[in-house]
């Protein structure tokens, strides 16, 4: 955020950077030709990225033509995870979030910011009309956001994009939350209501593949769920309830049969009950497992990232 020796900066534009060795300096250069009110600088974050992203950022840090700060990772933390570090490097009035793979045109950066800044609005988000994903991963995105809905005390049918721009107000607050397991558009709609939306581009891929596998997603969706909701225990809990009531009801057709017959109950059912029963009290130890897991680490100190190193260019001939 903006310090006496730093002075205010318009617009900070956040790029987590994995595997972007072949378009973070398209990016960057696309990027660099923008005026948006107050200026502009760019904070590149290298997530442990195994190509020669590194390489590549450090040469846009020594080439730029605008204030440009590269930040690596000790190693791989995840994407929300290095938009925190992004965040708490970032000196802008507004910040946008943005990936590195030129699937959100840099045009649209302008249109973002000036919505944000002439509508007043803390935070405004981006969709798409039609969105140039796979289909599975456009799927997943559906789903993650149904469950945002369920979870969050966001508006109603609101997409939660990556391409997002944030209030410096927000983005300080955000930037306080120290966990190893950051969701950011949770941390968002714990500070503000003030939310917009605007519709934007979407382009196809310029390079190589989606970086997020189902893995990453089912670990994104566990981050929403089990750090901003007690409803999967409360879940967990109604189902023991269910099985309870059929527990009941179980044993009250077993003594009827029992008085009625002279077998005993059957095996199928019997075991039926059993396996029922045995499945929710797994499903229930579970969640409780997830949660418990998670605040054991959190306790522990797991760190949310790693900064190996800092590089910050202030433009042509202004080395950091």
């Amino acid at each position: 955020m903006t310090t006496a020796a730093d002075p205010a900066i318009g617009l900070s534009i956040v790029v987590p950077v994995y595997r972007g060795g072949a378009t973070v300096g398209q990016l960057v250069a696309a990027l660099a030709g923008l005026r948006p009110e107050g200026g502009l600088e760019v904070v590149l974050v290298n997530d442990g990225s195994p190509d020669n992203s590194a390489e590549v950022c450090r040469r846009l840090a020594e080439t730029a033509t605008i204030p440009l700060t590269y930040i690596e990772h000790a190693r791989n933390f995840g994407e929300h995870n290095a938009v925190m570090t992004g965040l708490r490097h970032a000196r802008g009035r507004y910040v946008i979030t943005m990936d590195d793979d030129l699937q959100n045109p840099p045009e649209e950066v302008l249109r973002l910011y000036d919505h944000a800044r002439l509508g007043q609005w803390d935070v405004v988000y981006t969709r798409y009309a039609k969105k140039e994903h796979d289909g599975w991963r456009n799927l997943g995105s559906r789903f993650a956001n149904w469950v945002a809905d369920q979870l969050l005390d966001k508006p109603r049918g609101l997409y939660l994009s990556s391409f997002r721009c944030m209030s410096a107000l927000v983005v300080g607050q955000v930037a306080r939350y120290a966990g190893p397991y950051p969701y950011v558009d949770g941390l968002i709609m714990q500070v503000t209501q003030r939310i917009a939306s605007i519709e934007v581009m979407h382009l196809a891929r310029a390079e190589g593949r989606s970086n997020y596998t189902l893995r990453r997603l089912v670990r994104l969706w566990l981050n929403l769920a089990t750090n901003f909701s007690l409803l999967p225990l409360r879940l967990a809990m109604l189902a023991g309830a269910a099985m309870g009531v059929l527990g009941v009801i179980g044993a009250i057709f077993t003594i009827v049969e029992a008085l009625t017959k002279e077998t005993p109950s059957g095996w199928a059912s019997v075991m039926t009950i059993t396996l029922l029963v045995a499945g929710v009290q797994f499903m229930i130890l579970g969640v409780m497992g997830e949660y418990l897991g998670r605040a054991f680490l959190s306790a522990n100190g797991k760190p949310q990232g790693v900064v190996r190193d800092v590089v910050r260019s202030t433009g042509p001939d202004k080395p950091a």
